[in-house]
């Protein structure tokens, strides 16, 4: 039993390093140009910019001047108002006078077929003036001026028609912050690594560009108009190959978030994309599942042998050779593991805003483990067909 356990780990870290080693490092690697130097003004094209609101009045007050003096020559600022009852109509009114790149459509109702954010994003995309789009939302600030130059600067090769970009969360001390960043970070590592390996399967839609004509080409939300969330990962899930992909990474490029501020709000923002996941690709999800689920048992099954180890030698219990060797590779193996998954994790997470203290990455290792453990188990004991909505 022993020596099955041990293979099994082995197994376990081995899987876990040909992702570390293979897939991660590419983007700890990876280059990131400045946006000035990705492509000049005279190459790119217009772009138009969606936030979809819902009473989000406060919030796209303090948004809508940084969109509007972004550093490029086309682009226009396209508000989805959707049933907003806050003064959100009055100011996109007094806003299209003030702002000279904001317009704006209002939305008045909702239909039982398609989420109310899957629908304004469509109108939106109909609506646009320019063939790309880029998507955020109300509660993300631009990190500079060159954001939207920035992200729309792998479209200049025409064969890109998706841009991936970073969205990190604002720092704020607690728990659920700290935790919210890790996962942020990690989820991250994963897209992006998986998208420069050749295997791109989400993005993120507080900062995510594409082409339009992608877009209709393939339906738009056809598949899961009425599946709660998606509207950016599962659409990217669908349309997104090896060749029409591209990630930025520049800091520039980032758009800061909101973090959730209730273990409320997460939990529910969670269990949509738990629900999501469900509807992604069979390849994405076996890839993400092996990676989940070696993450869960390298850190389960390593605290386990520790304590039988402790067990037997407390019971002065011999180990054979075999079973001697068997650990003793497992145990360096494990630990090999550990040091790639900091130095790799640590330094994608300084190129990515620092999102965690590269101190902490080890603490991440484990609760991520921890975490991935204790959803896994609630989504197979739970599962639920209650509609979430995205406000």
């Amino acid at each position: 039993m022993i020596t099955a356990l041990l293979i099994l780990w082995l197994v376990m870290v081995s899987i876990q390093l040909i992702y570390i080693l293979f897939v991660f490092s590419r983007t700890a690697l990876s280059k990131s140009n400045d946006p000035d130097e990705s492509a000049s003004f005279s190459e790119l094209q217009g772009v138009t910019i969606i936030v979809c609101a819902r009473n989000e009045l406060e919030n796209l007050v303090e948004l809508l001047p940084l969109l509007n003096d972004q550093n490029y020559p086309a682009f226009e600022v396209l508000v989805m108002d959707d049933r907003s009852t806050d003064g959100t109509i009055e100011f996109l009114e007094q806003a299209a006078i003030d702002l000279s790149r904001v317009r704006s459509i209002r939305i008045d109702k909702e239909y039982e077929h398609v989420t109310p954010k899957k629908y304004a994003l469509t109108i939106a995309l109909k609506k646009a003036l320019y063939p790309t789009v880029l998507v955020t939302d109300a509660d993300c600030r631009p990190a500079s001026t060159d954001w939207l130059a920035g992200m729309a600067a792998p479209l200049v090769d025409e064969a890109k028609k998706i841009v991936l970009g970073f969205s990190p969360y604002d720092y704020q001390p607690g728990l659920l912050n700290l935790l919210i960043r890790f996962e942020t970070l990690f989820t991250a590592v994963q897209y992006f690594s998986l998208a420069l390996a050749g295997r791109p399967y989400m993005g993120v839609g507080r900062n995510l560009a594409y082409r339009t004509q992608l877009f209709f080409a393939n339906r738009g939300f056809y598949t899961h108009m009425n599946v709660s969330g998606g509207d950016d990962d599962l659409f990217v899930n669908e349309v997104a190959t090896a060749q029409n992909t591209a990630v930025c990474l520049n800091p520039a490029t980032f758009m800061w978030s909101k973090p959730k501020e209730t273990w409320a709000e997460w939990r529910l923002q969670k269990r949509r994309h738990l629900n999501v996941g469900n509807y992604y690709k069979p390849g994405n999800k076996l890839r993400l599942g092996l990676l989940t689920g070696s993450h869960v048992l390298t850190w389960i099954i390593g605290l386990f042998i520790g304590l039988i180890v402790l067990w037997c030698v407390s019971r002065s219990y011999t180990f054979t050779a075999n079973e001697w060797l068997l650990l003793l590779i497992s145990t360096g193996a494990f630990a090999f593991r550990i040091l790639a998954f900091w130095g790799i994790v640590g330094r994608i997470s300084y190129r990515l805003a620092h999102t965690v203290h590269w101190g902490l990455v080890p603490l991440m290792d484990l609760a991520l483990a921890i975490y991935f453990a204790i959803a896994g188990v609630k989504t197979l004991i739970t599962r639920r067909t209650k509609r979430i909505y995205w406000r």
